[in-house]
């Protein structure tokens, strides 16, 4: 058995873990920013950072199946691929028309590199 992790770490974890969930609930409200890659970030900092906030998370009503199926398949559902990606486009396209030209770019490109992680993951069969 490995011994525990220092307090200090074991903090840090804890605090990125938070961070990272109150990431993915705005997530739920603002398209640009993607709810499943922060839930799943969240759930890798608490399993080392607070077993009981993991235990927690993975009891959510809301956000327990996401990462409950990704620990069991490592793999994104189809329909969770596109609505990601339509609702990304959409809100790039929204950034576009609303940021500063020189800024316009940003939204698209940040929006690029996630659905390009997102679509290199497996898809999981129905």
């Amino acid at each position: 058995m490995a011994a525990a992790a220092p307090t200090w770490q074991r903090l840090l974890w804890l605090l990125a873990g938070l961070a990272s969930l109150v990431l993915g609930f705005v997530g739920i409200f603002v398209p640009l920013l993607p709810t499943t890659p922060f839930v799943l970030l969240a759930a890798f900092c608490f399993s080392r950072g607070s077993s009981r906030c993991e235990h927690w998370l993975l009891t959510h009503r809301l956000f327990g199946p996401m990462v409950r199926d990704w620990r069991a398949n490592r793999a994104v559902p189809l329909r969770a691929k596109q609505l990601a990606s339509v609702m990304m486009a959409l809100g790039s396209l929204t950034g576009a028309f609303k940021l500063p030209l020189h800024l316009a770019w940003l939204p698209a490109a940040c929006c690029a590199a996630v659905a390009w992680w997102l679509w290199s993951l497996p898809t999981r069969k129905p």
